[in-house]
């Protein structure tokens, strides 16, 4: 399997119409389809985006290779890939990303003639989102709670975006030493440290921003991470979360005047460069974003809900 360069700097076209899929579990709810579509709309392409939920067809994880081979086989061009095939991904591609090399997890396989390469958009949406959501925030020093698969993403797209000072931490401490390790691997001239639950209060203060990327606060994940009042006067504050968008933790944030950045510009983000890579054209950002936002907003008056995919 070779390495291939910046996604983020090289989009591969084909010719259309295109031919989309989504592979995970219990993502009929994703509201992914209806961004690129309704985008893809707007560019004047003939797009098509099916949901191939594992729970819905019955399958496995491990047959995650069997899809992608029949999905080629109908003539995709791309397969946005999630839970829980985002590693099982990485040995079957032909070419991988260097960043989803680096971040062990692929969410974007672009199916190209005679081979299979390997994206990791989920960092390029968080640092996007970070620049576009944040104009002017300090990056020197920043916390981040949570160590899983999306916050393997966020730290790499803060360390990529120049935090000077990244501090980790995770409810398994295991979990936090090892990403930190990772980091520390790519981003060496970076400080990359991991705080005990119980320093807390103390590193949050000292922060400049604090990023939240683990469930809590989700529709069925309800509570809030860490006392607000910790924070010090002018940092901001971010949540990947977006179901709901303004989670309690945002919303106490905000209330007491700090910036906050909620999970829906990193959402848009991913969604966004995935389109990118895959048609070789460039979305309009913004116009995505507003696409989100009423699609939540629907569902919000509807009472429905569904997992963040």
């Amino acid at each position: 399997m070779d390495q291939s360069g910046d996604a983020g700097a090289t989009p591969r076209s084909s010719a259309g119409p295109y031919l989309v899929g989504l592979i995970g579990e219990g993502i009929t709810a994703s509201l992914t389809p209806a961004m690129h579509v309704a985008e893809a709309r707007e560019m004047g392409l003939e797009y098509e985006y099916r949901i191939l939920d594992l729970i819905e067809l019955g399958r496995p994880a491990s047959d995650v290779g069997s899809l992608i081979a029949e999905s080629r086989s109908a003539g995709f061009s791309a397969l946005n890939i999630t839970h829980p095939c985002k590693q099982l991904v990485l040995e079957l591609v032909d070419d991988l990303d260097t960043d989803a090399a680096r971040l062990g997890a692929a969410n974007l396989v672009v199916l190209e003639e005679e081979r299979l390469v390997g994206y990791n958009t989920d960092w390029m949406g968080y640092r996007d989102g970070l620049t576009a959501g944040l104009p002017g925030a300090s990056f020197d020093r920043v916390l981040q709670i949570g160590c899983g698969g999306a916050g393997a993403a966020t730290a790499y797209a803060l360390l990529s975006t120049g935090a000077q000072r990244l501090d980790l931490t995770d409810v398994d401490g295991t979990r936090a030493e090892e990403l930190a390790a990772r980091m520390r691997a790519h981003f060496p001239s970076q400080t990359i440290v991991t705080v005990e639950h119980g320093d807390l209060p103390r590193a949050i203060a000292r922060a400049d921003g604090v990023v939240h990327a683990t469930p809590m606060g989700m529709l069925h994940h309800p509570g809030i991470a860490f006392d607000v009042a910790w924070l010090r006067e002018g940092a901001w504050l971010s949540d990947v979360v977006y179901r709901p968008l303004q989670t309690e933790l945002v919303r106490q944030a905000a209330d007491r005047g700090h910036p906050v950045l909620d999970g829906g510009l990193m959402a848009v983000g991913q969604a966004c460069a995935s389109l990118r890579i895959i048609t070789g054209m460039l979305p309009d950002r913004d116009r995505m974003e507003r696409t989100f936002r009423a699609l939540i907003g629907e569902e919000q008056r509807s009472g429905a809900g569904g997992n963040s995919q």
